[in-house]
């Protein structure tokens, strides 16, 4: 018999990557909140992990391990949670490893543009904001740059300098996509594509991502989701069915005061899915 959730909140982020809370203060957030099953989702990190289950196990949490992988896709940056891997596994690991490894180079070739257009000292303010050089990203750059004065708040930043053709924004070798979603099953846990209405994708190159990752091994896809409108949860509600995929939900908070979508505070799954954690029953810590 599975057990149902009313309330699961998959998606979200500490200050180990891109957030602005501890594991810790996440968790009692999603427990105020009453979510009953959450995990905590790092930009392709996972030594969260610990904090988070522990946390988890004190408020009250059932838990599952996460993180959410960047990968690269027909041009475009694609994101892939992972949910229930063994979090010790070295294929992960070091892939994660991979990743990250190329952030410090590339937020160094950031800060030159962004000198270039009259902005100094970015590099420096983003790592302040980052605290190690491997997960500095543009979400950091985006702090500094509200916190100088240059724009009122991180969305104006996106707007003006960080996204694709601006002056800040330098592209990034990610993950392919077969090796993301391929880390995450082999370590015992199951792929899902993040939040798919931001990506700029053709109706073509969208049902090719979701054709290539269902190849792969991928096995959910986020229906409801912060960044998606209730039109949008319909329509991936239906690529969830198309495909024989398992729904995900998830805030994927950062911030009290940036996010627009509170942890827990989503509505429930549409009707007739399969919830993503009844494939994960055996990997959920419970509380």
């Amino acid at each position: 018999m599975h057990k149902t959730y009313l309330n699961a909140d998959l998606h979200c982020h500490s200050v180990i990557s891109d957030g602005t809370l501890t594991p810790e203060q996440l968790a009692r957030r999603a427990a105020d909140r009453g979510v009953q099953l959450w995990s905590l989702t790092d930009h392709d990190e996972i030594s969260g992990q610990d904090r988070a289950m522990a946390a988890a196990r004190e408020c009250g949490l059932d838990y599952l391990t996460g993180t959410e992988i960047s990968a690269s896709f027909a041009g475009n940056t694609i994101h892939i949670v992972g949910l229930g891997f063994d979090h010790r596994n070295p294929a992960l690991l070091e892939g994660l490893h991979s990743i990250r490894h190329g952030r410090a180079p590339r937020a160094r070739q950031m800060a030159e543009a962004l000198e270039q257009a009259g902005i100094p000292g970015s590099y420096e303010g983003a790592l302040r904001h980052a605290g190690n050089p491997e997960l500095i990203s543009r979400t950091h750059f985006a702090r500094f740059l509200v916190e100088a004065g240059h724009c009122s708040d991180t969305y104006e930043v996106f707007r003006r300098y960080l996204a694709e053709g601006l002056p800040g924004y330098v592209p990034h070798s990610w993950a392919r996509l077969g090796d993301a979603v391929r880390w995450i099953t082999g370590a015992g846990g199951v792929a899902v594509i993040a939040h798919p209405a931001r990506y700029e994708l053709s109706a073509n190159e969208e049902y090719a991502l979701f054709y290539e990752f269902k190849t792969h091994g991928g096995q959910g896809v986020e229906v409801v989701t912060g960044s998606h409108r209730p039109s949008e949860y319909a329509t991936y509600a239906d690529m969830a069915r198309e495909f024989g995929l398992a729904a995900s939900r998830g805030s994927d908070f950062h911030s009290p005061e940036e996010s627009h979508t509170d942890l827990g505070s989503l509505p429930a799954l549409p009707s007739q899915l399969t919830p993503v954690w009844e494939l994960l029953e055996k990997r959920v810590i419970r509380a």
